[in-house]
């Protein structure tokens, strides 16, 4: 019988970012990845299931600050039979008897953990960012990759001149292989040199070009040979977009994928913001109502929500909230939370609470002045994030009045892009005007 030969494997690896200020406070006691988003969910759900929609089950998640959090939802979350071989592993930055040094940037995140990668004994390596909310199945990629005969492939997505300033520019030719890269050029630099070949846009998208997807934009999303990506890091080289891509197309076969649907990055409060309430819209540019791309998340058993005589609209509610007698527009109502009698909430995104508060436990607050976790009776709240186990008392404004509001952050708040942000377990007791 003749032998089929071993079968390719490919492994993924998240990077799960630095400090996240640009999150910041958000990231104050949790790392990037373990923000919770969508009411349920937390960032790292939306790779890690891409991946495992992707038959892909041995993910590495990159990370070095604030990571109890993290561990604990993947943990409590991704646990696969022994017969799978799966697994979602945290590799938090470590020192050891060779490197005393914190992760200086992606690349030199993944050099520090290759020991631990050889493990897997895998032929592709698949590297993903911890903070983007898009849908992807990675074989389609790996498929370009193996087609081409590349020993890197960056996902790209065709973008307008408009948009270049912020991101990585791909240069490639009519066969999609990148010749040049350019990191966030200016925007009154001449990048014409980097417009889309129209032969390779008809092809991969059936697509003319105009001047909504004449650049092409790296995603940060790469598929390498894993022999050549450990000669690629063989190096001082701290970063993937900064120094080893525009080294590695001088000498080595790089392929671009196009990739033409819903992609955003959500590293700041204002992405972070905008994506969530999008995602309450009529027509949200992502869907998370897709049954055959689900995103997996923790299984928390709770009961539906319940909604006593409530007006609400162009808004998600998340299981076991409890919300009575409010208006609730434009926003997203997190796992537990309990809205009180009266309140109204406007482009607001409830974070929602990690436990209940037993009957015994809320009297002995009241008797302390301490408000309940969640919103009190007649509190009214405008384009703000409430985080996590945040008690706000009765009649609260939170954003409404016409007051000037100086950028930066509180004791118990925050401001950032003229959206309010109140801190994890933070207590904003009754009567309260932000």
């Amino acid at each position: 019988m003749k032998s089929k030969g071993k079968k390719k494997k490919a492994i993924a690896i998240i990077l799960g970012g630095g400090r996240g200020t640009r999150l910041y406070p958000l990231t104050m006691d949790r790392s990037k990845p373990a923000v919770p988003f969508a009411g349920k969910y937390r960032l790292v759900d939306i790779p890690i299931s891409n991946c495992l929609n992707s038959g892909i089950n041995q993910i590495y998640v990159l990370t070095q600050f604030n990571t109890a959090s993290l561990h604990n939802h993947i943990v409590n979350t991704y646990q696969f039979d022994q017969f799978s071989g799966g697994f979602v592993e945290i590799l938090a930055a470590e020192q050891t008897y060779t490197s005393e040094s914190w992760y200086q940037g992606t690349a030199d995140a993944v050099r520090k953990n290759l020991k631990h990668f050889h493990d897997q004994n895998a032929d592709y390596y698949i590297i993903l960012s911890g903070d983007q909310l898009y849908s992807m199945d990675f074989r389609d990629m790996l498929a370009r990759h193996i087609e081409t005969g590349a020993e890197l492939t960056i996902a790209a997505k065709p973008i307008s001149r408009s948009e270049a300033t912020g991101l990585g520019i791909i240069g490639a030719d009519e066969d999609g292989m990148i010749k040049s890269f350019y990191e966030k050029p200016a925007s009154d630099m001449d990048i014409s040199a980097y417009r889309v070949h129209e032969s390779f846009m008809q092809k991969e998208l059936n697509k003319k070009v105009d001047a909504s997807n004449e650049y092409l934009a790296s995603m940060g999303i790469y598929i390498f040979n894993a022999k050549a990506m450990e000669e690629m890091l063989n190096n001082d080289f701290t970063d993937f977009g900064k120094e080893i891509i525009p080294e590695v197309i001088k000498t080595r076969p790089v392929a671009a994928y196009l990739f033409d649907s819903f992609w955003e990055d959500i590293g700041t409060i204002k992405a972070f913001y905008e994506c969530n309430l999008n995602l309450a819209s009529i027509a949200p540019q992502f869907n998370f109502y897709n049954e055959e791309m689900p995103i997996y998340t923790h299984r928390r058993h709770l009961p539906a929500t319940k909604m006593n005589f409530c007006n609400i609209s162009y808004s998600l509610a998340s299981e076991g909230s409890i919300i009575t007698n409010a208006y609730i527009v434009n926003s997203i109502v997190g796992v537990r939370t309990i809205i009180e009698s009266g309140a109204s909430l406007d482009g607001v995104y409830c974070m929602g609470a990690s436990h209940y508060e037993t009957e015994e436990e809320r009297a002995e607050n009241a008797r302390k002045g301490i408000p309940n976790i969640g919103i009190g009776k007649g509190t009214i709240i405008r384009r703000a994030i409430i985080d996590q186990n945040v008690r706000i008392g009765d009649g609260c404004r939170i954003g409404i009045d016409d007051i000037p509001r100086p950028e930066g952050d509180f004791e118990m708040y925050s401001i950032h892009d003229g959206i309010i942000v109140i801190n994890k377990n933070a207590v904003i007791k009754s009567g309260t005007v932000i």
